[in-house]
């Protein structure tokens, strides 16, 4: 996914594709181009051959969230250090990173959809009606749909709006509608202006990737309803403590403030129970149910500093003590993992060694502040925990390419075009650096290329497909491309990274 985006942005500085957009030279309307408006402007500033020019805006969008949690917290709870919980939280959650590493756009929808909601909130709760919370709202809600379409209206914001007609109750609901229904049509406006324009210039390319991109809907990566159940471990080194966040019975007696916690509670459970009614599921789809879900777990993280001293009844303490202490376990085991992992073999044995050092004595202090019973304490250095693995150690898992694979960019320094046959990867292509165009079309015809001598990277071609091929070429092998970083026996291996390159002469 990161290198279909990457390549489309590419293809926006190259060409000029800034509202047509493309992918390896052909139409990709799947997805609306603001996100890839902003990995193009970086890559525009930095270069369009850097891998962190065009990662660079996903972490802006991270901090947009952790900010915005925190300020939409504050709105809640009227509570500084309270906020600032829910704000560490939600950005320490695993797939709220992680799904910046596969760089699809879903930070982008639900980034921006959680600044229209904040303003919405805002524009629910105030007496009168604030321009400012209507454009605004108005405004990001419309970024949101430019973003990946009307996902995060489904997966978001309609399970807030349940939320809070459950938790606070709509007031003044005849002096509220116009207001929300002008930011809902404003918003309609400035996100789906773009869908319009595809529709209008490319309309048979546009309904033909329209139609398919519905029905996988509910025909690819269809899974049953209960498939997002294990939801709350999708927030990583968060997982005990949002799980028991989840247990009403158990904390609407020790929460600060039981509306609040209703409201992100109903929040967590409709986008869940909404998102497991379709059909098509992916876990990057539970992104923005961490969220609410951040909120949530923020209200027994306080409760936890506010009260864990006096807590006697082990069934309360344990699930916290095995929590940290394992966190705590987990550091002391990351050197000895990632020295195993990679077999004594560093790319940077410095950082290793800095590595070690902190998150060593990150655990030490875990574990001493853990006896010391001060939660507080122990929640910082769990965030610090978590951005010394993100800063220290991920890198070092950054698997060490041999001599043997050579760059494919190296091709572009020849003087043949480089097409393909049958599938090239995405990895190809960027690492290419250029489109690769087909020879063999998804139909199943033939586009001969019209040069007498060019360059051919293959993964996998039947019999049937060389004869065509030696029936008018001679062919020679030349080279074979393997972007793998491991070996071919191993069970990472990817083999449709691998390719082999072919030169081509007309007969």
């Amino acid at each position: 996914m990161e290198a279909r985006n990457f390549i489309t942005a590419r293809e926006m500085i190259t060409d000029g594709n800034w509202l047509l957009t493309t992918m390896n030279g052909e139409a990709r309307y799947e997805k609306p181009p603001l996100p890839t408006w902003f990995s193009a402007v970086f890559g525009l500033i930095f270069g369009i051959k850097s891998v962190v020019a065009f990662r660079f805006p996903t972490l802006i969008l991270i901090t947009i969230i952790g900010v915005f949690t925190f300020l939409l917290s504050k709105k809640l709870v009227n509570n500084t250090s309270h906020s600032l919980i829910n704000g560490l939280i939600v950005i320490t959650s695993f797939y709220v990173i992680g799904i910046t590493l596969e760089a699809p756009w879903d930070i982008y929808t639900h980034g921006f959809m959680l600044v229209a909601i904040y303003y919405l909130f805002q524009l629910f709760g105030s007496e009168k009606n604030n321009v400012k919370h209507i454009l605004l709202a108005s405004f990001f809600m419309g970024c949101s749909i430019l973003s990946k379409g009307p996902i995060s209206i489904y997966a978001l914001l309609l399970p807030f709006l349940f939320a809070y007609g459950f938790s606070y109750k709509y007031k003044n609901v005849k002096s509220k509608l116009l207001p929300f229904l002008i930011v809902f049509v404003s918003a309609i406006i400035i996100g789906g202006w773009w869908f319009l324009f595809v529709r209008l210039t490319d309309p048979e390319t546009f309904i033909s990737i329209a139609e398919r991109e519905t029905s996988n809907w509910h025909s690819y990566n269809v899974k049953p309803f209960y498939y997002y159940w294990s939801f709350f471990t999708q927030s990583g080194i968060w997982t005990i403590p949002a799980f028991i966040s989840l247990l009403y019975p158990y904390l609407k007696t020790r929460v600060s403030n039981l509306k609040a916690y209703k409201f992100s509670l109903f929040w967590t459970l409709f986008a869940v129970i909404l998102l497991s009614v379709i059909p098509e599921k992916k876990s990057r789809y539970l992104m923005p149910v961490l969220i609410p879900l951040a909120i949530n777990t923020g209200f027994y993280i306080e409760y936890l500093i506010r009260r864990f001293k006096d807590i006697k009844d082990k069934k309360e303490t344990i699930p916290v003590y095995f929590n940290f202490g394992l966190i705590a376990l987990i550091g002391i085991a990351i050197p000895v993992i990632v020295y195993l992992q990679l077999e004594g073999e560093f790319s940077n044995i410095l950082l290793f060694i800095v590595a070690t050092i902190v998150v060593l004595s990150i655990s030490l202090l875990l574990i001493y502040q853990l006896k010391k019973k001060n939660i507080e304490h122990s929640f910082l250095l769990t965030v610090v925990f978590f951005v010394s693995v993100f800063m220290l150690v991920l890198p070092l898992l950054k698997p060490i390419i041999g001599t043997a694979n050579k760059p494919i960019s190296n091709l572009k320094q020849d003087n043949f075009k480089v097409y393909g046959f049958n599938y090239v990867s995405p990895e190809t292509i960027w690492q290419y650096g250029d489109k690769i165009p087909p020879i063999k079309l998804e139909d199943g015809t033939f586009n001969f290329p019209k040069e007498h001598q060019f360059g051919m990277l293959v993964n996998g071609i039947s019999p049937e497909d060389w004869e065509v091929l030696l029936s008018k070429y001679n062919v020679q092998e030349v080279d074979e491309f393997d972007l793998n970083a491991v070996p071919s026996d191993s069970k990472k291996y990817n083999g449709r990274l691998n390719n082999y390159y072919y030169i081509l002469t007309k007969n």
